[in-house]
């Protein structure tokens, strides 16, 4: 599980489209290239953990993602492995 991964599952409770999850995620800290992003949505979306739909709002469409239910329930999971390698990670550079 990557980092990119866990931070777009935890910021997709509510729908974005992907330049607004790009410039949340940079708000927040974590700099993502949009070639990494949109691929990695679409891999998401495949697995079954996110979901999409296309609006159109002001002058293009835009997709926007949302986290589905199977996404609901792996979350848990993944932030659950993630604090246990910042704790071991923790130790290793103590």
């Amino acid at each position: 599980m990557g980092v990119i991964v866990l931070a777009a599952l935890s910021q997709l409770s509510t729908e974005q489209y992907g330049y607004s999850l790009l410039k949340q995620l940079s708000e927040q800290g974590l700099e993502v290239d949009q070639g990494t992003l949109y691929p990695l949505l679409r891999r998401l979306e495949a697995q079954g953990l996110l979901e999409s739909v296309w609006k159109l709002e002001e002058a293009r469409p835009r997709r926007y993602y949302v986290v589905s239910a199977e996404g609901k329930k792996i979350l848990p999971k993944l932030k659950k492995e993630w604090a246990d390698i910042v704790s071991v990670m923790k130790k290793m550079l103590a």
